[in-house]
Formats: C-alpha cells, sequence, structure tokens
C-alpha cells in the first residue's frame, strides 16, 4: 500500500464504479441509442406482392419457391428491381441493438476506455498536487489495456475477412495494404531526424549506453542491444500490421464523410466540422515534421517580435492537447457519421430503381437489413482507432515526461550520467534470506529497470507509435475519399 498509495486508491473505486455502474450507465448504448439515430425497416412480404401485384399462391406451385430460412419454410418470388418501394423509419432502441454483431465488444471497448481515462486524469491531477516520487503509474496499466483492447478488436475484424470464403477481394486489399505500409515504413525510417523528429535515434542511444551501464554493474559483458538497423526492420512489420488494421476502418470512414458532406450541403457550420474533423489527422502528422512545425513555430522570428511564437515546451503541450482535441472532435460527430451509414438502406433502393430486372424478396430484404446488422461493426471500426490514437498520445506524455501545462522534465547530461552511475549491483539470493531483502531486491531491479528504460527511450516508441496511427489514420481514410471521388465521378 505504501508504494502505491492514493493510485491504488482510484483503481480500486474505478473498479467498484465499473462493476456496480457499468451495466446501468453505458456510453457506447447512449450514442447509438440516444443521439437520435434512425434505422429503416425492410418491407414485409405482404407489402411486396401489394406493390408487386403477386397473388399470395403464385410461389406456392412452382418448384423452388419455397426456402427453408432457420427451421422455417419462407415463401420466395420475384419483384422487379425499379418497384417503387418507400421504407418505413423507427428510432434505434437498446432491444434492438443488443443482438447485433459485436456488440458486447463495441460497448466494452468504448465504455472501458472511458471509466481509463477517469482513471488518467484523476492520476495526473494528483501528481500536478503531490509530485510521484518512485511511485508506479498505474494509469498506465489501464491505457496498456485500452490498447491491447483496441488492438485485439481490430485483428478479430480483420480476421472475419479471411474467415469467410465470400471475402476474396477484403482479403487481397488487406495483404496489399500490409506489404504497401511496409514499404512507406521502411521509407519514413530512413528518413532524417531532423525532417522527421520521431526520436527513434535517441531512444535507441539511451537505451544502448543505459543498458551497457546496467550491464556492467551486474559484472556482465555484452556487445549491447540489437542494432538499429533489426530494430527499425521490427518497427516496420509492427507499423505494416497496424497499416492493415486501419485500412477498412479507413475506408468505411471515407465513405461516411462522403455521404454526410451530401446530406449537409447547405449547414456551413456542419460542414466545417465535418472536414476539420477529416483532415486533423493530416495536421497532426505535420507536427512530426520539423521544417514545417517545430523550426517554424519555435525557431523563426517573425517582424515585430522579439521572440518566437512558441517556446519547446508550448510546442511539445500544444502537440499533444491537439491529438485529444482531434478525438473528441471526431468522437462528437460519431453519431452523424452512423446515420449516414444507416442512410445506406435508403441509397440502395433508390439505385436499385434504376436497374432492370427481377430480384427475389428474400434478397431485397437481406439487403436492407444487412445495413442495420452491422451497425455495431462499423461503430467499431469508427471507435477504435480514436482510442488507439487517444491512448498512445497518454502513454507517450506520462512515459516521457511531458507536461499539459507547456512544462516537461528534460534532465540535463550531468543528471544523466549521474543516474547512469548510480547502477547498484545485484547481490545473489540464499534460500535463508527473509523477505525484506527479497523486497529490497526487488526495489533495486525495480529501479535499475527504470534506469534502463529512460523517457528518452519512451519518448521514441511512443513518440512513433502516435505519429504512425495519425498517419495510417489519415492515408487511409485519404485513400477510400479518393475512391469515393473516382466512382462518383465514373
Amino acid at each position: 500500500m505504501a508504494l502505491l498509495g492514493t493510485q491504488l486508491v482510484i483503481t480500486l473505486v474505478m473498479v467498484s464504479i465499473i462493476q456496480k455502474l457499468g451495466p446501468h450507465y453505458s456510453l457506447a448504448r447512449w450514442i447509438l441509442c440516444s443521439t437520435g439515430l434512425v434505422r429503416y425497416l425492410y418491407p414485409t412480404d405482404e407489402e411486396l406482392r401489394t406493390l408487386a401485384g403477386v397473388p399470395k399462391d403464385k410461389s406456392k406451385g412452382k418448384k423452388g419457391g419455397r426456402n427453408v430460412e432457420n427451421g422455417k419454410i419462407a415463401d420466395t418470388f420475384h419483384i422487379p428491381r425499379n418497384l417503387d418501394i418507400e421504407l418505413e423509419t423507427a428510432k434505434v432502441t437498446a432491444l434492438d441493438v443488443v443482438h447485433l454483431k459485436f456488440y458486447s465488444e463495441y460497448q466494452w471497448l468504448l465504455d472501458f476506455a472511458v471509466y481509463s481515462s477517469v482513471v488518467y486524469i484523476l492520476t495526473e491531477v494528483y501528481h500536478a498536487l503531490v509530485p510521484p516520487k518512485d511511485e508506479v503509474n498505474l494509469s498506465m496499466l489501464w491505457c496498456v489495456l485500452v490498447v491491447g483492447f483496441a488492438v485485439k478488436l481490430l485483428l478479430s475484424l480483420t480476421y472475419q475477412y479471411f474467415k469467410s470464403q465470400e471475402s476474396v477481394g477484403e482479403r487481397s486489399t488487406v495483404i496489399v495494404a500490409v506489404f504497401a505500409y511496409l514499404l512507406v515504413a521502411m521509407l519514413v525510417l530512413i528518413v532524417d531526424e531532423n525532417t522527421l523528429e520521431l526520436g527513434l535515434n535517441m531512444a535507441y542511444t539511451s537505451f544502448n549506453q543505459s543498458a551497457a551501464a546496467f550491464l556492467e554493474a551486474q559484472g556482465l559483458d555484452s556487445s549491447g542491444p540489437a542494432s538499429k538497423l533489426v530494430l527499425k526492420f521490427f518497427l516496420a512489420l509492427w507499423s505494416a500490421l497496424l497499416g492493415a488494421l486501419f485500412t477498412f476502418p479507413g475506408l468505411r470512414m471515407a465513405k461516411m464523410h462522403w455521404d454526410t458532406l451530401r446530406y449537409y450541403s447547405e449547414n456551413r457550420l456542419q460542414r466545417f466540422l465535418l472536414n476539420a474533423s477529416f483532415a486533423s489527422p493530416f495536421l497532426l502528422v505535420l507536427l512530426w515534421v520539423k521544417p514545417v512545425s517545430r523550426d517554424y513555430l519555435t525557431g523563426r522570428i517573425f517582424h515585430g517580435m522579439a521572440a518566437p511564437l512558441m517556446t519547446e515546451h508550448t510546442f511539445e503541450t500544444m502537440r499533444l492537447i491537439l491529438i485529444v482535441v482531434a478525438v473528441l472532435l471526431r468522437l462528437a460527430l460519431m453519431p452523424t457519421y452512423l446515420q449516414a451509414y444507416l442512410n445506406m438502406a435508403h441509397h440502395r433502393i433508390e439505385e436499385q430503381k434504376k436497374e432492370a430486372g427481377r430480384i427475389t424478396n428474400t434478397e431485397l430484404q437481406k439487403k436492407i437489413a444487412a445495413v442495420f446488422y452491422y451497425l455495431c461493426v462499423v461503430a467499431l471500426q469508427y471507435v477504435a482507432p480514436l482510442i488507439l490514437c487517444l491512448y498512445l498520445t497518454f502513454m507517450y506524455k506520462s512515459l516521457g515526461n511531458y507536461s499539459w501545462a507547456g512544462l516537461f522534465l528534460n534532465p540535463t547530461a550531468e543528471e544523466c550520467s549521474a543516474s547512469a552511475a548510480h547502477f547498484v549491483p545485484l547481490p545473489s539470493l540464499s534460500g535463508e534470506e527473509s523477505i525484506r531483502e527479497s523486497a529490497h531486491q526487488f526495489t533495486l531491479a525495480l529501479d535499475s529497470l527504470k534506469q534502463v528504460f529512460t523517457a528518452d527511450v519512451f519518448r521514441g516508441l511512443f513518440g512513433f507509435a502516435t505519429w504512425w496511427c495519425c498517419f495510417a489514420w489519415f492515408s487511409t481514410s485519404s485513400l477510400g475519399m479518393v475512391y469515393q471521388s473516382y466512382f462518383s465521378h465514373s
């Protein structure tokens, strides 16, 4: 208890809140059921028979006129594709969404992310009032869990394309995306740090020096960690995987954005918010391009000014805050985008009216019902990249020793060398030593790990992870917009 203190209390209280209030209050359920989302109902067989003029007993005498679905015999009949059908609408309720595919996963991810954000905020406030002294930041454990859940669910969604026999095109798209992002990641990782300040070179140097000092203090010989080329290759593989996971969420986002702009063509404010939300990942990517962002804002002195626009500390804080604002803005627009997706049922019917030929009643009903059936899948594709970017930013800020107030801890060279020189050799333990000596041994090992994994190491790793998420977030949606624009004009 003395090691964790207030943070352990915050964690235990939040676990209790999740257990008691989780089943009754849910942000995920509120977004789907309390923001005015409207779904389209497919016409019944009787309505289709009336509109098409098909007698009720006409299909029974024909071979193959009956279809067995879910143990029930359903009559199938053909109707014209250009049949004038007006779909009825209904508000989305909790009883409607509870049985949808991936609803429980979507609800758990978003609600757990909300609880984790509360833990993170309370921990940040506590650290602002009481500076931490050799305490374990438990909010980072919550952030790791959220990131793990988001990646796991994105993997589950992508795995669906490989499991189905009908998703040949989707599988090919994912495979092509893996190799394309692998190539892009390799190109990014060889860019000079003076152009793209990812901080990986500083992270590698810091880890190399601290690890060598640690091994030397323990009396071990080592040639150092793996080469920089090997580390960057594994980072490229991770980047390729993440880019592939972002592919279909980005394409889906582009489709919804394209449709939403058509609905709000007369509302300038709404169009501005939509376009600002869509372009925000690109602006975030530019914040890591040193000649465009840091050098321009912190190094250049404009005419009539005695100092640059920002200090280094202010620029770092601004970069963190803009990521949070971009995520919150897109989350606030989530009901608008989801309604654009639900309107696909209406557009499918309108497009079908322009086609010639006939279609069965069951095919028509499935075409309309499938839109609402995959609502939670679309919601998960929308929110998972947001959560991933947000919580990687939280970890980048805390583990990199930045500050929301514009001040971050940047130890001097003397402090770094002093910390590297304070490695304590770990004595060997015998079976007769007491529990107190074992606890002291664990404390020494933990301190040594802190000195090996310095703030520079975390700045490089999580800085690159945050930037790459923003890049994949924007690039996939931009490709989707190009795709929509091309086929809309063709």
